[in-house]
């Protein structure tokens, strides 16, 4: 098989905690997205048999069509990626994940004859255990053996993929999305020794917006995780100095009020007085230390907890400022002050807006990381959010895709290369 058939038809997979990116090189710079979820309908159910519903698992853009009673989301509605790692006897987890694997590929199978299988980039979290690569190379097997829509496949660690994306060989890359944040030094490769995991990312935002949300009286809202996670991103603000944001948002109630409309629907969420805790929803991503929060937590909000998960230990009330601080100072002393003037920020989980009307008082993630370095002692760092955070691990993998030659085949011991699933 030639490089330029590979060049033609390398495939991109991103795994986020939340969202399930992928497609063709042929899309360019933009993949197609879609929630990394799945929903298991009540099969025994008699509307399931008379509204034919498609399969006893559902992905993808139409699963809001099937949604039952809110009480059962919980059971029924499964994040499969909620920590960047799957337990290895999770069934429906890994169910989900061959369904949204199958339902990206089907969707792009070429009509051309000369196709004869997608050389697949696949990107797990840098944490995620071997058996999870084990596990993603059985899937891409099965549904060759069912579709015939796979040549070749590799899995990449998320961070390198970005590295990758932005042509940075030593950086560090913090890769936050819904279930958590990775901060991996690079330097050629991942330093997996160095690697800082954390129990925190957007979700945990969401969770803080849900009790706002119950302390302003839309506690029957606060209960869906899609509404409150458009909400969280509509209303939230990251502080410079969380207790002068907050001085100044209660001097200038009508300035800061946070007030948002659900698109196509007859919902008005308005903090009023309280739109001061706007900026809660900010400072909890960065730094959850405030004694601020130790109210919610009084009143039984989780707290992000120090948890172990496989052999992977996730950090959870440490800053961010800090824990890169940590990443940086488990490599070579020499090597640190080159990692420093590389700092990648990818992921959802930094998205965030400061409106020119709120500046200076609420910065963007760029800027509070400098703030959060800068009080640790740490100076002149360059930090950089990629040009899509949603999208730059997917990037990465299209540029790997193709610019490894076919021949370098799979190798455990080094975790790299192509493992041919057919000639």
């Amino acid at each position: 098989m030639s490089e330029e058939y590979k060049r033609k038809y390398t495939f991109a997979e991103d795994y986020g905690t939340s969202y399930y990116k992928y497609g063709p090189i042929t899309l360019g710079e933009t993949p197609e997205i879609i929630e990394n979820r799945g929903y298991f309908p009540d099969t025994t159910s008699i509307m399931y048999q008379i509204m034919a519903v498609p399969s006893d698992v559902i992905v993808g853009k139409e699963i809001p069509l099937y949604l039952e009673a809110t009480e059962d989301l919980s059971t029924r509605l499964i994040y499969p990626m909620r920590n960047g790692v799957i337990a290895r006897d999770d069934e429906k987890a890994w169910r989900v994940v061959y369904e949204l694997t199958k339902y990206g590929l089907k969707q792009f199978k070429p009509a051309e004859p000369e196709f004869k299988g997608f050389y697949v980039v696949a990107s797990l979290s840098s944490v995620a255990p071997k058996y999870m690569y084990e596990k993603l190379f059985e899937i891409h097997k099965r549904i060759d053996e069912e579709e015939r829509l796979v040549k070749a496949v590799t899995i990449i660690p998320q961070p390198l993929a970005v590295a990758i994306a932005h042509k940075v060989p030593t950086c560090i890359v913090l890769e936050s999305g819904h279930g958590n944040t990775q901060i991996c030094p690079i330097s050629r490769y991942p330093i997996r020794a160095a690697i800082i995991a954390l129990n925190r990312g957007g979700s945990d935002a969401n969770t803080l917006t849900s009790e706002i949300l119950k302390d302003a009286g839309y506690g029957d809202l606060a209960r869906e995780e899609a509404l409150v996670t458009m909400i969280k991103e509509n209303i939230g603000l990251i502080p410079r100095n969380l207790n002068e944001a907050i001085r100044e948002a209660k001097e200038n109630p009508e300035k800061y009020r946070a007030k948002f409309k659900v698109p196509n629907t007859r919902i008005t969420i308005d903090l009023e007085a309280e739109s001061w805790t706007r900026f809660l929803i900010g400072e909890y991503v960065f730094n959850p230390n405030h004694e601020l929060f130790q109210s919610y937590f009084r009143r039984g909000m989780p707290k992000p907890k120090d948890v172990k998960i496989g052999d992977i230990y996730f950090r959870g009330m440490i800053d961010f400022g800090e824990a890169i601080i940590e990443a940086a100072e488990r490599c070579p002393v020499e090597l640190q002050p080159y990692l420093y003037q590389h700092i990648l920020l990818s992921g959802g989980n930094f998205q965030w807006k400061a409106p020119e009307e709120f500046k200076p008082t609420a910065i963007d993630s760029v800027a509070k990381i400098k703030i959060l370095l800068k009080e640790k002692g740490i100076e002149n760092v360059n930090v950089e959010i990629t040009e899509e955070p949603k999208y730059s691990v997917w990037r990465g993998c299209i540029v790997y895709g193709y610019a490894v030659p076919e021949k370098y085949e799979w190798k455990w011991e080094r975790m790299e290369g192509w493992l041919k699933i057919r000639e």
